[in-house]
């Protein structure tokens, strides 16, 4: 069995017989029919490792690193010296130390490959346009791979000054670029796609082919690609879940893994037409990889938990006010102009939802029409969700008491009493700021428990559909099930009321009474709006 790699190096998986799948027909394609391209992608979905693909191609040519690779007798190029730049290893907070480290590398390629008539200047955009002139002069073409462009840009959402330093400089670059004719192939990569920056002025001969369809599985796995390259961990994963030799292990039991591999990990899509969708490179092959470890089927965080929040989106929220509302129900949409998605100017101004979905919380769940008003974008899958509401749980209640109230929750919710499960609800709302997310409705109620519970690891559903009716909000936990059916009352009164309401819709249409079974919990429980109760005054186990 081939090791996994999260490796961005392509030489990697040769070297060390890791599995690779195999991008290289699409590779191909898209060097056949463009010079120049952009593509933006969140953090760790793959983009290092696909330009690192396509430095090898042109540096070392298909052998012997593509080796039963779709490309290797397809390819027929001759090699190019290859400038590779990643801006994430670059100062962002130090202009000069920038310019200085970038300068360098530009010199150091020169020196590499003999580029004779170059010289250095201080200013970046000078030397790389030295460099250039003197490939021209040379005859010789090469080929410049920039990686996360944006870097330094992202870094100092709340520095205007210094962001508009690293802006100019990096107009200054592009510039260079769009004029010069002694440059085989260029690809750039980043997180976000800033009209700004000159890559997308009018007249910039670099696509930015983020979008395309024909290209929008090149960075991420599809369900075919790990059915035929991972294999070997599906079988093993069947084989320790369900406790069978890997031998017995069945086509219909490998789908069925797989069907549970896309609820948590599956679900971006990066196709204009609103319909190819991937799943989490990095997320897939740290479950196969904790598989293997553990001997055990974990769908862990492995996303969110590899850096927490996005530094972009990090940055961005020390100033901007999240709109979290937005965010509640992974089955809804937020819709925002096509223009608006398509051409961000600043960071300093970009749009919040074109920002979360640029980061990775949310994706495309329609086509990017030509001439439609808006574009609909959504939570891509479970793990994401689980993300985002840790993300806004951080706004909506007291930080102090997350950490405390999350501590014992999944034993509570287990193993606990309706009593305690009550008291613990009413403990979570409290530590909501109120003056900013007010409980004005069962909805918002409903939003609220359910963000803190999947922000702490529970399993939750909210209106959970059976043949009889929906619940407000169901529970999966490993020794039982719990449902609740909740309703919102203006005053002690009503609350009464209400409460037998509740008690009679459970038994009404039976909630919770699905396979499997497991130890059925049915509350209902009556929240009271009054300022001087705002809590659940009323309650009942059916």
């Amino acid at each position: 069995m081939k090791s996994i790699s999260n490796s961005g190096s392509f030489t990697d998986f040769y070297n060390n017989n890791r599995i690779y799948i195999d991008k290289t027909e699409t590779i191909y394609n898209l060097l056949m029919t463009h010079d120049k391209v952009f593509i933006s992608r969140p953090r760790r979905f793959g983009k290092s490792l696909t330009l690192n693909t396509i430095a090898t191609l042109f540096e070392k040519g298909v052998e012997p690193y593509f080796k039963d690779t779709w490309i290797h007798d397809k390819w027929s190029e001759d090699t190019y010296p290859v400038l590779k730049i990643d801006f994430l290893g670059y100062s962002v907070s130090d202009i000069d130390e920038f310019k200085r480290v970038l300068v360098k590398s530009i010199t150091d390629f020169a020196t590499k490959y003999s580029i004779s008539g170059y010289t250095q200047d201080k200013e970046p955009y000078v030397s790389l346009a030295n460099l250039l002139d003197s490939c021209t002069e040379l005859d010789k073409r090469i080929v410049i791979l920039i990686d996360e462009y944006d870097a330094q840009l992202s870094a100092n959402i709340n520095n205007p000054n210094l962001y508009k330093k690293f802006h100019d400089l990096i107009r200054s670059i592009y510039a260079i670029i769009k004029i010069k004719n002694s440059i085989k192939f260029l690809a750039v990569t980043g997180v976000t796609r800033l009209k700004d920056t000159t890559i997308f002025s009018v007249g910039s001969d670099i696509k930015d082919i983020s979008n395309y369809t024909e290209y929008s599985q090149l960075i991420g796995f599809t369900r075919d690609e790990i059915k035929t390259f991972y294999k070997d961990y599906l079988k093993l994963s069947v084989s320790y879940e369900n406790k069978i030799p890997t031998e017995d292990v069945t086509e219909s039991q490998i789908d069925k893994m797989l069907d549970k591999l896309a609820y948590y990990y599956d679900g971006y899509c990066f196709d204009k037409r609103g319909q190819k969708k991937v799943f989490s490179t990095w997320s897939v092959n740290n479950f196969f990889q904790e598989v293997k470890n553990t001997k055990e089927v974990l769908f862990g965080d492995y996303w969110y938990d590899n850096g927490g929040i996005p530094s972009i989106l990090a940055n961005y929220l020390k100033s901007h006010k999240l709109n979290a509302v937005d965010y509640f129900d992974k089955n809804k949409v937020v819709t925002v102009p096509v223009e608006v998605y398509a051409n961000p100017t600043s960071l300093l101004d970009i749009d919040q939802n074109v920002l979360m979905c640029q980061t990775g919380y949310l994706t495309l769940r329609s086509s990017l029409t030509v001439g439609a008003f808006g574009v609909n974008l959504g939570i891509p899958n479970y793990e994401v969700q689980k993300a985002l509401s840790s993300l806004l749980a951080t706004k909506i209640f007291e930080s102090n008491t997350i950490m405390t109230l999350s501590m014992d929750a999944n034993d509570l919710f287990n193993n606990g009493s309706t009593d305690s499960i009550i008291e613990r609800l009413n403990c979570i709302l409290n530590c909501i700021t109120y003056d900013n997310y007010p409980i004005t409705s069962e909805s918002a109620l409903v939003n609220y428990i359910n963000l803190f519970l999947t922000a702490v690891g529970i399993q939750t559903t909210i209106e959970c559909h059976t043949s009889k009716g929906r619940a407000d909000l169901t529970l999966e936990l490993a020794s039982r099930r719990i449902v609740f059916e909740f309703k919102y009352a203006q005053n002690q009164a009503d609350a009464v009321t209400k409460l037998e309401e509740a008690v009679n819709q459970i038994k009404t249409h039976d909630y919770g009474n699905i396979i499997p079974i497991k130890e059925l919990i049915r509350i209902a429980a009556v929240f009271n709006a009054e300022p001087a109760v705002r809590r659940f005054s009323e309650y009942m186990q059916v």
